[in-house]
């Protein structure tokens, strides 16, 4: 038996429980993992709440990350005892994830975590800084170097947001972190490196097409208006990374930045990339990551736990990661 978070949908009610599962009831997959960490991002939240429709089938154990130790495998490009983790896929959307103490899957799905970070702190990174990474090297492919600016990372009390500031600094880059929570500023400047604070709410509402030339490049997990904003002030020939919709899947701008100032839109699709590109973002990952960037951004709490922070994260209460034991009592 081992314990899980399973979501039901009958006609009339949703529901998120902790449930004790045989193994018997696994899907069928290559390789079994017993689960030592998962995490709570902002779709898992939406699943768990039912505050989206994230998911696409039911019963369905939410998560789309989680990092452990193979127990068994029938594909030789993994061995007992291998450690292995996962982002994305569609997991805890169309097939069951990472917020259960073991998992079947494929092996095609799963990356090896890299020597030199911990099976915890593959998840304190998890898909938000895996994202964040991924943004960031689309920035340096369309020419983004420290030389250019500043670049603007929006919702940056988020996972994604943290990760990314951190991430430019660490990288030479000067950060300005658009967030609504001023109470923050110093989580966000003393602990990530963000040089300057931009209040949201100077972007989150309609604005003009075309607007003062302010940023070298952005990372913009928030869409809508924000996003429209942030587009209409980028510098000649920059880039946006775009890689979340809090606000909204809407997207209210012109074309004006980009034909007018050769500005690029980079879409950022973190779930589908290949086994390569995720080797690479996490080989990125393990150079630039350490205890007190780790420690910064990131919460540790229990399975029992997860249900009641699900809603707390999309009620806007919780920063940063949030990294679920599978494994403490």
């Amino acid at each position: 038996m081992f314990k899980a978070i399973v979501i039901d949908k009958t006609d009339d009610t949703y529901q998120a429980a902790l449930k004790e599962l045989d193994e018997s009831q696994l899907p069928a997959g290559e390789v079994q993992v017993d689960v030592h960490y998962s995490t709570l991002n902002y779709k898992d939240g939406l699943a768990i709440t039912g505050s989206g429709p994230i998911v696409r089938r039911f019963p369905m154990v939410p998560g789309i990350d989680f990092s452990g130790i193979v127990s068994h495998s029938s594909n030789p490009q993994f061995a007992v005892g291998d450690r292995v983790l996962l982002n994305g896929w569609g997991f805890g959307e169309k097939a069951w994830g990472g917020l259960a103490q073991k998992v079947s899957i494929d092996a095609q799905y799963l990356t090896p975590v890299p020597p030199s970070v911990s099976l915890k702190d593959s998840m304190i990174v998890g898909t938000a800084g895996y994202t964040a990474m991924l943004a960031i090297i689309a920035l340096e492919k369309n020419g983004l170097t420290p030389d250019k600016g500043t670049v603007l990372v929006t919702g940056a009390n988020g996972g994604v947001g943290s990760f990314a500031i951190a991430l430019l600094s660490r990288l030479g880059y000067e950060v300005a972190a658009s967030t609504g929570r001023s109470d923050e500023a110093e989580y966000l400047t003393k602990r990530l490196g963000a040089r300057e604070i931009i209040d949201r709410n100077t972007l989150s509402e309609p604005g003009k097409p075309l607007q003062k030339e302010l940023w070298a490049a952005a990372i913009d997990s928030v869409g809508s208006h924000t996003l429209a904003n942030v587009c209409a002030s980028i510098k000649e020939s920059g880039t946006v990374a775009a890689c979340g919709m809090a606000q909204g899947l809407d997207f209210p701008a012109s074309v004006a930045p980009f034909i007018l100032r050769n500005v690029t839109l980079a879409g950022i699709n973190s779930v589908t990339r290949s086994s390569e590109e995720r080797r690479v973002a996490w080989s990125r990952l393990a150079q630039l990551i350490d205890a007190e960037l780790l420690e910064a951004v990131s919460q540790e709490i229990t399975l029992d736990e997860t249900i009641d922070a699900a809603a707390r994260l999309i009620k806007g209460e919780i920063r940063g990661r949030v990294v679920v034991n599978l494994r403490a009592e």
